[in-house]
């Protein structure tokens, strides 16, 4: 049975529930991941600036759905209350950082 990277996340954090690894772990390659996921999440974070611009600079809202835009808002408030729930601060770090970035994509969606 196929598992979404949410649920995964979930099945992963009950195996490990009352022993959790090293962060970041002795491992080379797990170690590298979990300095990864900085990078990661900066960067996919930074790939909405573009938008941002587009919206804000050139107050164009064509092909830009505000329902779109307030599902992700409602998905990283779920996100963010999970990553504050097991303490994992990618999760939190990058989820408030969403939130951010879609309240201001929807409030110029709201003006123009």
């Amino acid at each position: 049975m196929k598992h979404s990277l949410g649920t995964h996340h979930l099945h992963i954090r009950k195996r490990i529930h009352k022993k959790f690894e090293k962060f970041p772990h002795p491992n080379k390659f797990k170690s590298f991941i979990d300095k990864g996921v900085y990078f990661v999440a900066v960067f996919a974070i930074l790939m909405t600036l573009p938008q941002i611009f587009k919206i804000w600079v050139e107050k164009n809202t064509a092909g830009v759905s505000i329902i779109t835009w307030i599902s992700y808002f409602l998905i990283a408030t779920f996100w963010l209350m999970y990553g504050i729930i097991h303490k994992d601060k990618p999760i939190i770090f990058t989820n408030v950082s969403w939130m951010i970035l879609d309240v201001i994509i929807v409030l110029g969606l709201a003006l123009f």
